[in-house]
């Protein structure tokens, strides 16, 4: 079952900000607030670039 809350609710705010720079990486256009409005593509587009910068930096911390 899949879950929004947030381990960490101080986090919540710089999660937002990484979803934005990843969006603007990929160049969706995200709004603050409802994005229901984004194809699967975009909205898959975002989170695969999120995975990307987690690993990336999970493995430049493993140097």
């Amino acid at each position: 079952m899949a879950s929004n809350k947030h381990l960490v609710p101080e986090a919540k705010e710089a999660m937002n900000r990484f979803k934005m720079e990843a969006a603007n990486e990929v160049g969706v256009n995200l709004k603050q607030g409802y994005n229901g409005d984004l194809t699967s593509r975009q909205a898959g587009s975002v989170g695969g670039q999120m995975v990307k910068k987690m690993i990336q930096a999970y493995e430049n911390s493993m140097k």
